[in-house]
């Protein structure tokens, strides 16, 4: 049995600066469910996008009303349920890439420059950085010098863009970055403090990014990644120390990291504790991470924001919950090639049969724009969408 420890950890609230340029040493966290707009127009900040303001009783009225959705609407992905069954009819709406890596590789991100949408690089285990310049039909190995100067086999986590600046992280700690649209990639040291492994980063404008650690440490930096500022003043562990008798319940089973972590595009996040046992909010301004009960019996498996601004969540055993929301049409993807599509908001789901004979995890869906979609999974699988 895993049990909290009850461990002094350092304050975030200080500045890490990079004054030279030292290398320093240092799962997925698998989303596998995407939702997208579909000819549907975006709802307001007042009505169901979640801004800055958006209180943790909304947050949690919102979460409790997905869960209540699945009694209603039965939202229950799995063998036996009307919902799935009564549409289950073959489609094919993507097609597998052959990618030129080794077997055993599983992908974890995938990213396209904004102002050219056939060039794009997709990440995963192996020290694997792929690259295409025909919108994803064709990857080659991208070498990366920077990125291989040590004897380190890196997990490339996570990619994003801003016009033609980007970033890249990984485990063991490596920040790479890039002001020309990926032609050259430099790579930034980090500070040998950083609490615990950079699972995701996120462009937020000129040379400004927003970094985050499994142990739930936000990073933001102004000045291309030389200087960053801690967002929170303490480790998620270190809340929890404070907050464990408030009613949490499993907080004292917390580990100490996220199993997933998901940012909205108005910068409010949602992770999952290292054993689902109940999540957790961050907005910005927010000197803390909010923990929160789950309000299902099932154990959280993931949890993320929709495109409309609602959340989604899937428990362990295949539940599937969805707050309200304006959009239509979503995916969702799972173990041993599950790709599933709703295009009435999760009332029937119709299962895709490109994965059917495809002997892989799928761990992650995602759509660059309402034509561009791919799913990533392990063993090298990308699955492109033909729209």
């Amino acid at each position: 049995m895993v049990t909290l420890q009850l461990l002094h950890k350092p304050s975030l609230h200080t500045l890490f600066s990079i004054s030279s340029p030292q290398h320093y040493q240092q799962q997925p966290s698998p989303l596998p469910f995407h939702h997208r707009l579909c000819n549907v127009p975006r709802a307001s900040a007042s009505s169901s996008q979640k801004g800055p303001s958006t209180s943790r009783r909304q947050l949690i009225a919102e979460t409790a009303a997905a869960a209540a959705a699945v009694t209603a609407s039965g939202f229950l992905i799995g063998g036996g349920n009307k919902a799935f069954a009564a549409a289950e009819e073959g489609l094919s709406e993507w097609e597998r890439v052959y990618l030129p890596i080794d077997p055993g590789v599983v992908l974890l991100d995938i990213a396209f420059v904004p102002n050219d949408p056939s060039h794009g690089f997709l990440l995963g285990t192996r020290q694997t950085i792929l690259e295409t310049k025909d919108g994803g039909n064709t990857w080659a190995p991208r070498s990366i010098p920077s990125a291989e100067e040590e004897d380190f086999n890196y997990r490339f986590n996570s990619i994003s863009f801003k016009g033609n600046e980007g970033w890249i992280v990984g485990k063991p700690a490596i920040l790479l970055y890039t002001s020309d649209a990926g032609e050259n990639w430099k790579r930034i040291p980090l500070s040998s403090q950083l609490p615990g492994d950079i699972v995701y980063i996120k462009a937020t404008g000129e040379k400004s990014a927003e970094m985050v650690t499994d142990e739930g440490a936000i990073y933001v930096t102004s000045n291309g990644g030389y200087n960053w500022r801690a967002a929170v003043q303490e480790t998620v562990s270190a809340t929890l120390n404070r907050t464990v008798s408030s009613g949490i319940s499993g907080a004292s089973y917390y580990t100490g990291t996220f199993s997933t972590v998901n940012r909205s595009p108005e910068g409010n996040y949602v992770a999952v504790s290292s054993r689902g046992n109940f999540y957790l909010t961050w907005q910005p301004g927010q000197p803390y991470w909010q923990p929160h009960n789950r309000n299902i019996a099932r154990r959280i498996q993931s949890m993320g924001w929709r495109a409309d601004g609602g959340l989604w969540l899937l428990v362990r055993g295949g539940g599937l919950y969805l707050s309200k929301g304006t959009g239509d049409e979503a995916w969702a993807a799972g173990g041993s090639g599950i790709l599933l599509k709703t295009t009435n908001s999760g009332k029937t789901w119709v299962r895709d049969k490109t994965a059917d004979n495809i002997a892989a995890n799928l761990y992650s869906v995602k759509f660059i724009n309402d034509k561009q979609g791919f799913v990533l999974g392990n063993d090298g699988v990308l699955l492109k969408y033909l729209g």
